[in-house]
């Protein structure tokens, strides 16, 4: 289920109808159980959305059996391709990745690989295609417990504060973006900021941005660490790093 919600930004307008070529990327790390599953619904997707596709796993340093069974998807499946990292890297380095493998395609897709997003929401995404430029997601329903809903709110409600930004949920993993986008900006942060990062500069550059609601999905096996306190030291490092950057430039 997904919640198109009002504009944000004006619509572009774009009068292609033909069908882009798409690539979906997503990050793995200790992901072993879900890393089939989010491959085998980005494929589905893609089907139906793209007119050439790919889909691309950023094995990123995993301990377990993740990137042994992105190997043996992407032999299985032509339009699979599997990336490592000999270590862990960071979810930073792992989209930067992501994007430099997909960079060739209209559209680029993202999203996390513990299968907390459903790949299945992008259809309906796709749809807006020819009205923005960049999608993002706000999470309508969270099943979190209180000290991360807490921190979510803080964050978001900073974001908003320190740039400016009307969006509600700066963090949502589930994203997809036109590759010209991509190849404007530089990205630069390393921790989980990086996806408010992508946020900002497309805003401040005036790309047009369109927000819609989904559902999130328990996660059924490991941890998340997104809001451990080294993550949330990183990000706050980043984000003052890019409120520099973007001060500096454009004076917000």
């Amino acid at each position: 289920m997904i919640l198109i919600v009002g504009k944000l930004f004006a619509p572009a307008s774009k009068n292609v109808m033909k069908k882009p070529s798409v690539a979906i990327f997503f990050p793995v790390y200790s992901d072993e159980a879900t890393v089939r599953t989010v491959a085998m619904k980005s494929l589905n997707v893609l089907s139906e959305i793209a007119s050439e596709k790919r889909v691309i796993i950023v094995d990123d340093g995993s301990p377990d059996r993740s990137g042994e069974i992105a190997d043996d998807i992407a032999a299985e499946y032509p339009d699979v391709l599997a990336v490592h990292h000999e270590t862990n890297l960071g979810y930073g380095a792992a989209l930067i990745t992501g994007f430099k493998h997909a960079i060739n395609y209209d559209w680029i897709c993202f999203l996390d690989g513990d299968d907390q997003y459903d790949a299945n929401d992008l259809r309906h995404m796709s749809k807006l295609f020819n009205h923005y430029d960049f999608i993002i997601t706000f999470r309508y329903s969270k099943i979190y417990g209180t000290t991360r809903l807490f921190i979510s709110y803080i964050y978001n409600l900073t974001l908003r504060l320190l740039f400016r930004s009307p969006f509600r949920d700066h963090s949502c993993g589930l994203k997809a973006i036109r590759s010209d986008i991509i190849k404007d900006i530089t990205i630069t942060a390393s921790s989980p900021f990086v996806g408010a990062e992508i946020i900002i500069k497309s805003m401040v550059r005036g790309y047009p941005i369109g927000e819609v609601g989904i559902k999130t999905y328990p996660r059924n096996f490991g941890e998340s660490h997104s809001t451990s306190i080294k993550n949330i030291i990183a990000s706050i490092r980043d984000m003052f790093r890019v409120y520099k950057e973007i001060f500096k430039q454009y004076r917000i």
